[in-house]
Order: C-alpha cells, then sequence, then structure tokens
C-alpha cells in the first residue's frame, strides 16, 4: 500500500536511534493488519489518531472547508466549467500569496482541552483509557 511505502520511506531516512511519531486521521488505510504487523516490527513508530469527528485537526480539511465557505457556497455557477475556472482561480490566488495557520494554543493547551473534553463525555481521561474501555466492551 501506498501508506507502507510512506512508513518505510520514513524508517529509512530517519535516523535508527530516533522514535517516529505520526499523527493520523482515522483513515482505514492506517489501520490494515499489514499496517499493524509492519508497525509491530518497527517499535520506534508511534501512532496517533486524530479523533473521529475532528476534521478541524487535518489541515487539508481546513482548507477545502475555507474554499467552500469562500468560493463554492458564495457563488452562482451556471455549468460545471465555470465552478472548475472558478476554483482554480481561487487556488491560484490562494498559492500567489500564501499564509500560514498559526495555532493559538500550545500542544499542552489543547491536549489539556481534549483530556477535560473525554473526561466529561466518557469519564476517561485519556485517549488511552477511551480505547482500553472500548477494546473491554468489544467493540
Amino acid at each position: 500500500t501506498e501508506f507502507k511505502k510512506f512508513l518505510a520511506t520514513i524508517d529509512k531516512t530517519v535516523p535508527e536511534g530516533l522514535d517516529v511519531y505520526i499523527v493520523a486521521d482515522n483513515y482505514g488505510t492506517h489501520k490494515t493488519p499489514a499496517i499493524k504487523a509492519w508497525l509491530a516490527k518497527h517499535p520506534r513508530f508511534h501512532m496517533h489518531f486524530t479523533p473521529t469527528g475532528s476534521s478541524w485537526l487535518n489541515q487539508v480539511e481546513r482548507w477545502f472547508a475555507y474554499l467552500t465557505d469562500q468560493k463554492i457556497r458564495r457563488g452562482a455557477h451556471k455549468s460545471v466549467q465555470a465552478l472548475e475556472a472558478d476554483i482554480r482561480a481561487w487556488v491560484k490566488s490562494w498559492n500567489d500569496d500564501p499564509k500560514p495557520f498559526i495555532w493559538k494554543k500550545t500542544a499542552d493547551e489543547i491536549l489539556d482541552s481534549l483530556s477535560r473534553y473525554l473526561q466529561r463525555i466518557t469519564g476517561q481521561t485519556t485517549p488511552d483509557q477511551l480505547m482500553s474501555r472500548i477494546s473491554e466492551a468489544g467493540h
């Protein structure tokens, strides 16, 4: 799979003495038996998955949401070609004057907020505790 090739490339590129932390979405290809087996053989790799429904953490999804809000929902396009031309013009404009996303909170503040949220909705304080609870329930 492409994801397995990606992991192998990282494995070859990152010096052996360093651990590798990967944050990925919950897309199924990141959790196949082949990927799980590969990760088991490479214990320096630590996978962290964004929670389901947390598209705000995925920068590509944030960008597409911005495109949708700024161009697609606001426009009246008479054809697919007109919509495509409008999107291409918007992307060119975006790329001509890129602006980085600047996080307003530190990683610790975000993790503390997530911990409080997990405690409120599940009674668990960490994603690992939540996953353990789900596993024990047979899900």
